[in-house]
């Protein structure tokens, strides 16, 4: 059965063999005027008619190339005329209105996962690198824009030209040729403190035919992991194990040696009570070095607790300087307060703010100078109070102020151990400020002394208890 566009097909066939005829009837009998009027009006009917025709034809064929233009430059959901009497335009109107649909639904799926493949990433806190088979960027997330101040300028150059470092260069080449995955540490070209740990991964091309374009190279990813604090506490459980080796050694050398010495008949009086009071001060050493580590580990960890309460400043230091007074009065210092009101107070943990303000005068009487002076004085603030300890010793180095408060750090490392320190005492001190919500710091020049200063807030909100 003939569709109707098979009928207009067929119609105009026949109007164009009717116009053959007449044309050849014109040329070939054209024998009267009357002959050649009714062939020039029967040529002009059909030629009205075949233009109708062909126009009718055209304009459903001109509005499907209007519509696949606009298909072409991305003008997705395009209203599709179908026009019920034209059958195979219909079809095909019909089959463009399902294939514009389909890719309106790919290219939302496509849309959908690369923005949650750029939230992932703009979330990540390493930085990652994506490169081609040639080696060149195509696209780096805003961690490593942020950790190497880079630009997506870099977009399209290769990681060479912005990080010059052998094995990132190395590890890319074998993961694009290869698809071998390489792990290693990277220091920061323009800060040594900063060291990342660098994953490099091939990935393989998205189909065989891609794959077969790129002669079976492959791209690749890298992730940047900063690992610079993870360093940095290595190097400090290092040095603290190393500290506490050496602190725990040389006190327990010592009274060996002594107690040997003793073993072999060394058992004259003077000698063995010198010997017996050289053991037992360094017992003391050891059992003070044991007895802070003990302190700093229980305030490190989780189940440590403030006992807060409201106290009185002028009560507290009255008490600490009683506690001090003999040990300031063997080296002839004599302690002092600026004036402070009795009304004066703030919530903290009194035990523990005992113990931080003991230790800062003892270390101000420790390296004091003999027949010198040490000055408590205390400042009010609006929210906070500020204590300050102030000696007229030795004084600190400058560069050395930011570590005094490590564990185990020692300005004169000698003249510590010979004055009996274990290098944990600002350490502790330092701990117990913070879990106070304060701040401490200290402020010296060499041989005119050194001055520590902390401040608390004057009212915790937690008055019974407070976790640190």
């Amino acid at each position: 059965m003939m569709t109707r566009f098979q009928w207009k097909w067929m119609l105009a066939f026949v109007f164009l063999f009717i116009l053959f005829l007449l044309i050849q009837g014109y040329l070939t009998y054209s024998l009267n005027k009357s002959f050649l009027f009714a062939s020039l009006v029967g040529l002009s009917i059909v030629f009205c008619i075949a233009f109708l025709l062909l126009k009718s034809f055209m304009q459903p064929l001109n509005d499907l190339m209007n519509i696949l233009k606009r298909l072409t430059i991305n003008h997705l959901n395009v209203d599709v005329p179908i026009d019920s009497s034209k059958d195979e335009f219909r079809r095909l109107a019909k089959t463009m209105s399902e294939m514009d649909a389909q890719l309106r639904n790919k290219i939302e799926e496509v849309s959908k996962e690369k923005d949650y493949l750029q939230t992932i990433l703009k979330g990540m806190a390493e930085g990652v690198l994506v490169v081609d088979e040639n080696s060149r960027i195509i696209m780096i997330n805003d961690a490593l824009q942020k950790l190497f101040s880079l630009s997506t300028e870099i977009v399209d150059k290769t990681p060479l030209e912005f990080i010059r470092h052998v094995d990132l260069e190395r590890a890319i080449q074998e993961a694009i040729r290869e698809g071998k995955n390489a792990s290693f540490e990277l220091i920061h070209p323009s800060s040594p403190n900063r060291i990342f740990e660098v994953n490099v991964v091939g990935i393989s091309p998205s189909s065989p035919e891609r794959h077969k374009e790129a002669n079976g190279r492959r791209g690749a990813i890298a992730v940047f992991h900063d690992i610079s604090r993870l360093k940095e506490l290595e190097k400090v459980r290092q040095d603290f194990v190393a500290n506490v080796s050496h602190e725990l050694r040389t006190p327990l050398t010592t009274m060996k040696g002594y107690a040997e010495t003793l073993l072999d008949g060394a058992w004259k009086e003077e000698v063995a009570f010198q010997f017996v009071q050289i053991i037992n001060r360094h017992t003391d050493r050891l059992s003070k070095i044991v007895e802070d580590l003990l302190t700093l580990s229980k305030i490190e960890s989780k189940e440590f607790q403030l006992k807060i309460e409201r106290i009185s400043i002028l009560e507290l230091i009255d008490d600490v300087f009683d506690f001090v007074e003999e040990f300031a009065h063997k080296k002839k210092i004599n302690l002092s307060k600026e004036k402070i009101a009795p009304s004066l107070t703030l919530d903290a943990d009194r035990k523990n703010l005992e113990q931080v303000l003991i230790n800062l005068l003892d270390n101000a009487i420790k390296y004091g100078r003999e027949g010198g002076e040490v000055t408590v004085s205390v400042i009010e603030k609006p929210k906070e109070i500020q204590f300050s300890i102030r000696d007229n010793g030795i004084g600190i180095p400058k560069e050395e102020l930011t570590r005094i408060f490590e564990r185990f750090y020692r300005v004169d490392k000698g003249r510590s151990q010979e004055l009996g320190g274990t290098g944990l005492g600002l350490s502790i001190v330092k701990h117990l400020i913070t879990a106070h919500g304060g701040q401490i710091w200290a402020e010296s020049q060499p041989g005119e002394g050194s001055t520590f200063c902390f401040t608390l807030p004057k009212v915790n909100p937690v008055r019974k208890s407070s976790t640190f």
